[in-house]
């Protein structure tokens, strides 16, 4: 006889609520940065999982927030607009990922712990809260991506902040990160009161802003070092420049995908600096 494993309906839900792959992946690069700083193996954990949790927290924030703008627009994708779980239980379960967050990010340390909190998980939060709506949406992406290394560089011995490049390189991308996410949701926000900077200047000018933005972000990882790079750093680039168009041609969220891809790509070149 054989059995099949299935995800109860409710906790798949909560998973999908969660938005875990932007979630894992923001945490793959802070594990891949936790590695290069030099971290003892129990404080790489605790800061990967303290990123973790945090990113969830934003996904569920998000969800609940906009329920209400994904029914009016029949978003099928997202649990809590069709009824696949309900508002209370993704309410509970953010509750709990976010005293995880909190308990985590101290354990790495009071001075991660504050940026990761305020600057990381805060900015985004403020994204949820109403920041999306304005000119000023790019704003949260910048802060969060950007202050990531410091995330983990504060929480080695000693502590310190990484240097300017590599928090410039983080910010970029986020930015970059936050254009070709919004692009395939263009039209629904709009109906719904949602104009943020990617709605502001428009598909045919956001677009290849955001593939700019990707590449440049690559550019500073591979030239911030003193020396010349390596001769396997421009094959880097080239792969960035090969997702960078799909991020400039594609459609639905393969241009986010193609955004979180250079975002490994560019650990890569940090970690290759370090």
């Amino acid at each position: 006889m054989t059995s099949v494993i299935s995800v109860p309906p409710r906790a798949g839900g909560l998973l999908t609520a969660a938005h875990p792959g932007p979630a894992l992946a923001v945490a793959t690069v802070a594990a891949l940065l936790a590695v290069d700083a030099g971290l003892t193996p129990g404080t790489a954990v605790v800061v990967t999982l303290a990123v973790f949790t945090g990113h969830l927290t934003l996904g569920f924030a998000n969800d609940l927030l906009d329920a209400r703008r994904d029914r009016a627009v029949g978003r099928t994708d997202k649990p809590l607009a069709t009824g696949r779980v309900g508002a209370g239980a993704v309410t509970a379960t953010l509750v709990v990922a976010a005293l995880a967050c909190v308990v985590l990010s101290l354990a790495a340390g009071w001075r991660s712990g504050v940026v990761h909190l305020v600057l990381g998980i805060g900015a985004g939060q403020t994204y949820n809260l109403g920041l999306k709506r304005t000119a000023l949406s790019w704003l949260p992406y910048a802060v969060t991506f950007g202050t990531l290394p410091a995330v983990v560089s504060l929480a080695g011995a000693p502590p310190a902040w990484p240097p300017w490049w590599m928090l410039a390189a983080g910010a970029t991308l986020g930015v970059g990160a936050h254009v070709v996410n919004a692009l395939p949701d263009l039209a629904d926000d709009l109906r719904t009161g949602v104009r943020g900077l990617p709605h502001r200047l428009g598909e045919r000018t956001a677009r290849p802003l955001a593939a700019g933005l990707l590449v440049a972000a690559s550019v500073l990882a591979a030239f911030g070092p003193a020396g010349a790079p390596a001769a396997w750093v421009w094959l880097v680039l080239l792969a960035v420049a090969a997702l960078a168009a799909v991020a400039l041609i594609g459609r639905g969220r393969g241009p986010f995908r193609a955004a979180m891809a250079i975002a490994l790509l560019d650990v890569v070149l940090l970690v290759a600096a370090g």
